[in-house]
């Protein structure tokens, strides 16, 4: 995967500054193109705008791309009706951020974009490329693990965890990158996200800056239910039988866990060691639930059941948002939403 990546890197400028000077003067984006419109396997469908909306004033579309849903979704509720704009969700097809490469026309869009939005991580470092060649020499640029600075932490290794094998970063520090499963991370994000859309559009600052405040309300009002769901809840411990992207959610109420695989880790088979010391560990804090994430097949999470002593734990699975797609959003998806069933998820699997 990575040598793919540095052979991507290597030659997507190359190709990019060739589509630039041969293909930007035509097939101007409209902007009227709508999630789930078009070719849904191809990266970077969910395409949308603010269908309905005019630019009374005859000015140009403000053009945002956004690489994950959750960014995509807080620019939404932050934009409201107050302009003409174009917004691009880049991942929309199904592909988590770690596996995600970017196509040429992807490129261009960032390229020629007003604001880009993307999380900063080892899992985005094409972006760099992207920016390098740009054209719209204004844009603004958010790197969301940037603006949160101390707020971001480094991946670890718990008790129990499988390594990644063949891993070849030496010494390198690998941060977290799943930063959106914080609601308090959320809040930071939208706030920065609001003020640099000021920036660009400043007629629409207010307008911004109050839709940016009562969402940030919502966000605050279900990070305290959270955090008294935690509270009064008998067992303070989460068990996934799958990758754990949800440390910032764990650590944000004090929640401890125990996983077989780290949030960003490719490998899809557990040890032997890995499920027997999970299994162990379900019968020791005598939990009522082994946990997935979204479209696992939860072979992992089913042996570990099968190797506890009871083996009367139920799979529960909690949606980390890292497989969105355009027809789900075109089905209302929302980063609330989805917070909120995590809470009812978490709620259950740490009952007695």
């Amino acid at each position: 995967m990575k040598n793919t990546r540095k052979f991507i890197r290597m030659f997507l400028p190359f190709i990019l500054i060739f589509a630039l000077l041969t293909g930007c003067g035509g097939n101007a984006n409209t902007g009227t193109e709508a999630p789930g419109v078009g070719d849904t396997n191809a990266i970077g469908v969910g395409e949308t705008s603010a269908t309905g909306v005019e630019d009374t004033d005859g000015g140009e579309q403000l053009r945002i791309v956004t690489t994950i849903f959750p960014e995509y979704d807080w620019v939404r509720q932050i934009l409201g009706d107050a302009t003409d704009y174009n917004l691009t969700l880049l991942l929309s097809n199904g592909v988590d951020l770690h596996n995600y490469q970017p196509t040429v026309d992807d490129m261009i869009k960032i390229a020629n974009c007003d604001l880009f939005i993307y999380i900063g991580g080892a899992s985005d470092e094409w972006a760099e490329d992207a920016l390098k060649t740009a054209v719209n020499h204004d844009m603004e640029i958010i790197n969301l693990l940037e603006i949160l600075g101390d707020a971001v932490k480094e991946e670890e290794i718990v008790e129990g965890m499988q390594s990644e094998e063949n891993k070849d970063d030496g010494d390198e520090i690998e941060y977290d990158e799943h930063i959106w499963l914080s609601l308090k991370n959320a809040a930071v994000c939208c706030d920065y996200i609001a003020e640099t859309l000021g920036k660009i559009d400043p007629s629409n600052a207010d307008i911004y800056a109050a839709n940016s405040e009562n969402y940030i309300n919502k966000l605050n009002a279900l990070d305290a239910q959270y955090a008294d769901a935690v509270n009064a809840a008998p067992v303070k411990t989460l068990l996934f039988g799958d990758r754990f992207p949800f440390r910032y959610l764990t650590d944000d109420y004090g929640l401890d866990y125990y996983a077989a695989f780290v949030g960003c880790s490719a490998e899809t088979e557990a040890s032997f060691e890995t499920v027997i010391f999970l299994a162990n560990k379900t019968d020791e804090l005598n939990l009522s639930s082994v946990l997935t994430i979204e479209n696992s097949d939860g072979k992992i999470a089913r042996t570990i059941i099968e190797n506890t002593a009871a083996k009367s734990a139920r799979i529960l699975q909690m949606d980390s948002m890292q497989s969105v797609t355009a027809r789900d959003i075109e089905n209302g998806a929302t980063y609330l939403d989805a917070m909120a069933n995590n809470l009812a998820i978490l709620i259950e699997a740490t009952r007695a």
